[in-house]
């Protein structure tokens, strides 16, 4: 028979002794971290957005493309700290939880808003008017580019502490049922922002190379397909030297492009496209390369009616396009 110490607690205990700890230590985080926050959109919607108004410097459309949704993010974050303070967990939350679409609002226009402040900073006016705001000591350094972005790095935050906050109350407690539904909504919230976000950066990638690319029949070619990569690779041709070709993957084709002559009157620095390679119908191997040698290596690319052979002499390069690749082929295939 096993024989206890006097006064020692069962595991039990012991576990939900270390879940109060937990707990207690989010909240804590989670309440300081929403001060400071709202102390920042405060600074912003004060010296910025209600000097702007006030002096009428921006036009209402501009106001509104620069910080969207600002001021209700700022209104909702008011709301949400009295209840952390009182240490009513669960109904803020809860209650918080009904202003999170602004979250989704503010980023679909976050791409808008930084190509709006890179217009109006060539305003001698606005420039000089964001100096001055920037160097009050209440920013500490920070410039308006880099609050812009504070909501949705909180939105981060607040999925991380609150799904903490979730999993450390108990079943028992009076808000577990107010925080797991918070932690729930939060975290799709933050799912979908991050689903924006991505579609932001692969469009900024497609009008990047669609730049690139001149001709007649390089128009459209990146409409509607995500991106994964661009390089050089050398085409090995079955007779001759190889012949240096820039490379454009996106997950439904390979795009082939030969750049034009720099001599060229309207296209210098753009590319040609030769050939377009569909990656549903794309059979792939390494001929040579596995080694992880200072060698290079070649892939060969197989299609019903053509074969690739693309070399580098840089291994970890040809690596990383050959798991593109690979992802490009099994994408099409699900």
């Amino acid at each position: 028979m096993e024989l206890s110490c006097p006064g020692s607690r069962c595991p039990v205990q012991e576990q939900r002794a270390r879940w109060e700890r937990k707990r207690a230590c989010t909240a804590r985080e989670l309440l300081e971290t929403e001060r400071r926050y709202q102390e920042q959109l405060g600074l912003v919607a004060t010296y910025f957005l209600g000097i702007l108004k006030a002096k009428g410097t921006l036009r209402p459309p501009e106001r509104q493309a620069l910080f969207g949704s600002w001021e209700l993010i700022y209104g909702a974050s008011q709301e949400l700290l009295p209840y952390l303070e009182g240490g009513c967990w669960g109904q803020g939350l809860e209650g918080f939880c009904r202003h999170l679409e602004l979250y989704n609002q503010f980023a679909a226009n976050s791409e808008r808003s930084q190509t709006t402040l890179q217009q109006l900073k060539k305003n001698k006016g606005f420039r000089r008017f964001v100096r001055l705001q920037e160097g009050r000591p209440e920013f500490g350094g920070l410039q308006l580019q880099d609050l812009l972005p504070l909501p949705l790095q909180r939105l981060q935050q607040y999925e991380n502490l609150v799904v903490a906050l979730a999993e450390n109350t108990g079943p028992n407690s009076p808000d577990h049922q107010q925080l797991t539904r918070a932690a729930r909504l939060i975290s799709e919230t933050a799912q979908r922002v991050h689903t924006i976000g991505q579609k932001q950066k692969n469009d900024q990638h497609l009008r990047r190379v669609q730049a690139l690319l001149s001709g007649r029949q390089a128009k459209g070619l990146t409409s509607g397909r995500w991106f994964l990569r661009q390089g050089w690779l050398l085409v090995v041709p079955p007779h001759g030297e190889p012949r240096p070709r820039m490379f454009f993957l996106f997950t439904d084709v390979l795009l082939m492009a030969k750049p034009r002559p720099p001599l060229h009157l309207l296209r210098s620095g753009t590319f040609a496209c030769k050939a377009l390679y569909p990656m549903a119908q794309c059979h792939l191997s390494r001929v040579f390369g596995h080694s992880g040698g200072p060698c290079g290596g070649l892939l060969s690319l197989s299609f019903p009616h053509e074969k690739l052979l693309l070399m580098s002499t840089d291994q970890e390069e040809l690596s990383r396009w050959y798991h593109s690749l690979t992802w490009a082929i099994s994408s099409q295939k699900n």
